[in-house]
């Protein structure tokens, strides 16, 4: 080592030092130690605590250059990884009082391993005994095997933390990971090479001394920051798979250690093969879905009491089957979430066509298209609507009397992939089926797994049914508007029938007038116009096409007197001044229009029937009254304006809602008030067009 890394490296341990010394007196001041039935404490504070010696061994070992603080600093190093193991497994004990089946009993024998295999070479080497070979190789592997088992107890500790105490100890994780995996670089390193970089070894301890105030504010964060940790079964297969990615670099490396050694000139390039290899290998295994589904079977089998960890499947099974909305994605996506329960790498989903007594294929993954129906009559249908049960075609082959008279379709059993059939029960009923194919490993069909498929299978079930519910309530909005827009139109029509039936009443003893021949024209006229206007709004929607403008009502209400006139009855006008609104022409003549007629058909000849136009409140206000049969309130409050409701005999009360409607959809309101024998006044409140007609001709005249 040159003097400036002599230097640095004498500087960074002396930091060391001194950081963890000054953490250890804070974490005295803090009350850590003093109790002894608050192990983690105790570990951390031992932790710290023997990083502090760590540190003032190195530092008395460059200024003295002993052996003996050689081998003291190389202890304390160890016995603090090992303290950090302590506090990791305290944290990540069985939970006593839940009493539930946690996997981390294979952990604290694996680290009294490590431990002892640190102790056994650093004792070689303080007696000169190379048993085992170079006692400094074995202190450099150890070194990497510590590291190794400290990433992943630390992973353990990050996942598995609840959520609103991820907050206080995320601090502490990533100091201590960023100090490990450090060291996990530095003696990798040297392991593979049989040599420790000496710029890497003058900053580990200024690396180790940076994650102090990482540490220390975890501390200060919540006096309660240690929390007990629960270890579940998805997080058991993520340290499950890293220790076996761990063990598995170890071993290339020593593989590649030796082939170097005993390779002679080709050493090198040997080991780089190698270790490419390797990780080639390693990355076709971790994206393997069948090893995967492997480790998850066996450490389900090994290392908990219940194979499944419910909350994580159902909320991935909830995630999925929320994910799409639409019926065929849907209907994918209950394929995938009970497949992805066991491992399973396809499947088909069978429900009833509509129109159809039959299940069909309506939702594939990853499974072959079959046009096969299955009545809903059939054996295999009336056996899962009456048990609910999981069919197990693996054992059915096996042992099919335990299915009793239960016969499979000639489809079903030619299908090779087939595995499972899970019903899809809605209450007593049956609206379909999947059929999964077998699973990449091995899977023991027991009691959990069925019942875990038959409350999945309810549950995606409900939300098909759901689906369906839906599609046919918006199909039945469809129908229902275009059925209200058919009304409308017949009603239209009604009156135009109306119109043209009294003309011809009237031509019968007026057909040689002149006047009357060309009111009769030009009645036609308009009736065919306003045919042609109701087959456009067939053909385009109920709303008439074009946009709303500016109407003039004294115009519409001139027009409505001047029919009425045709008809023989005399309609009282008063318009006293010129108002306008924003609507469409025809539709308001229209809607005021209805409401003169209904007060004619309720008003005696001999009686009256009026209408005011003014303005009232910076609002347009019609006033339609007569003095006729009138309403009682029950029936304003109660069927006035709803469709269907009418007064009249051949009525079909389409009139009144459609105009209650268009008023609310231009922002205005009707009122109305009457009683029986005394009448009835329709008011109708409409928006003045006011501000646009002043713009207008504030242009014309600026122009």
């Amino acid at each position: 080592m040159d003097r400036a890394n002599l230097v640095l490296t004498t500087w960074s341990y002396g930091a060391v030092g001194f950081a963890y010394s000054a953490f250890a007196l804070r974490l005295l001041q803090l009350g850590y130690g003093h109790s002894r039935r608050e192990w983690s404490e105790v570990a951390v504070l031992a932790a710290v605590s023997w990083s502090a010696l760590w540190g003032w061994f190195g530092l008395a070992l460059l200024l003295t250059g002993s052996p003996a603080f050689l081998l003291l600093s190389t202890l304390a190093d160890l016995l603090r990884y090992a303290c950090w193991y302590a506090f990791f497994l305290i944290l990540l004990q069985p939970s006593r009082a839940s009493g539930a089946a946690i996997g981390t009993a294979w952990m604290v024998p694996l680290a009294a391993v490590v431990v002892g295999f640190g102790l056994l070479a650093l004792a070689f080497a303080a007696m000169r005994i190379n048993a085992l070979g170079d006692a400094s190789k074995l202190i450099l592997l150890s070194s990497m095997v510590s590291s190794v088992l400290a990433m992943i107890l630390l992973e353990q500790i990050f996942r598995n933390v609840a959520e609103e105490a991820r907050w206080n100890i995320k601090p502490l994780c990533l100091g201590l990971a960023g100090a490990f995996l450090f060291d996990l670089y530095l003696f990798s390193e040297a392991t593979l090479f049989n040599r420790l970089d000496a710029d890497a070894l003058s900053i580990r301890g200024a690396v180790h001394t940076l994650v102090v105030p990482l540490l220390l504010l975890s501390t200060t964060r919540r006096s309660d920051w240690i929390a007990s940790i629960r270890l579940s079964p998805k997080a058991a297969f993520h340290s499950a798979t890293l220790l076996m990615a761990g063990i598995y670099l170890l071993f290339i490396s020593s593989v590649g250690y030796y082939v170097r050694y005993f390779g002679g000139e080709w050493g090198r390039a040997l080991q780089l093969a190698l270790i490419f290899t390797a990780l080639v290998l390693l990355l076709v295994l971790v994206l393997s879905g069948s090893v995967r589904a492997r480790l998850r079977v066996f450490l389900g089998k090994h290392f908990f009491r219940y194979r499944f960890d419910y909350r994580e499947e159902w909320l991935k099974f909830t995630r999925t089957l929320a994910a799409k909305d639409s019926p065929q994605e849907m209907g994918q996506q209950v394929i995938r979430g009970l497949a992805d329960m066991l491992e399973s790498p396809a499947g088909g989903l069978w429900m009833r066509v509509k129109g159809e007594a039959a299940f069909s294929q309506t939702a594939r993954w990853n499974l072959a298209q079959t046009l096969e129906k299955e009545d809903i009559n059939s054996p295999l249908c009336q056996f899962l609507t009456s048990s609910g049960w999981v069919v197990n075609l693996e054992e059915y082959r096996s042992y099919s009397r335990r299915y009793g008279a239960l016969k499979l379709p000639r489809w079903l059993q030619d299908l090779a992939q087939a595995w499972l059939v899970v019903p899809l029960m809605v209450g007593p009923e049956l609206i379909g089926f999947v059929v999964l194919a077998s699973a990449r490993t091995r899977v023991d069909v027991n009691w959990e797994v069925i019942d875990l498929l038959k409350t999945a299978g309810q549950q995606a079930a409900s939300f098909l049914a759901q689906m369906q519910a839906t599609e046919a309530l918006l199909e039945v909005r469809k129908f229902d508007a275009f059925n209200r827009m058919s009304a409308f139109v017949v009603h239209d029509l009604k009156n135009i029938v109306t119109q043209l039936s009294l003309m011809l009443k009237n031509a019968k003893r007026l057909g040689d007038n002149p006047e009357f021949q060309q009111d009769m024209l030009l009645t036609v006229e308009n009736s065919l116009d306003r045919m042609r206007q109701l087959m456009l709004q067939l053909r385009e929607g109920a709303t008439p096409p074009g946009t709303a403008f500016g109407v003039n009502l004294g115009g519409i209400i001139q027009r409505i007197e001047a029919q009425a006139a045709g008809q023989g009855r005399t309609l009282e006008v008063n318009l006293s001044e010129p108002v306008v609104t924003r609507g469409h022409e025809e539709r308001l003549e229209r809607i005021i229009g209805h409401v003169v007629q209904n007060a004619f058909d309720a008003t005696d000849p001999s009686g009256r029937v009026w209408v005011n136009l003014d303005r009232a409140r910076g609002q347009a206000r019609i006033v339609v009254g007569d003095t006729g049969q009138g309403m009682s309130q029950d029936f304003i409050r109660e069927r006035l304006f709803k469709p269907f409701q009418s007064t009249k005999a051949s009525g079909m009360g389409i009139g009144a809602y459609e105009s209650f409607q268009y008023v609310k959809e231009l922002g205005g309101q009707i009122e109305v008030d009457s009683s029986p024998n005394q009448g009835t006044t329709v008011k109708m409140l409409l928006p003045l067009f006011e501000a646009q007609m002043t713009s207008d001709l504030h242009a014309l005249e600026a122009a």
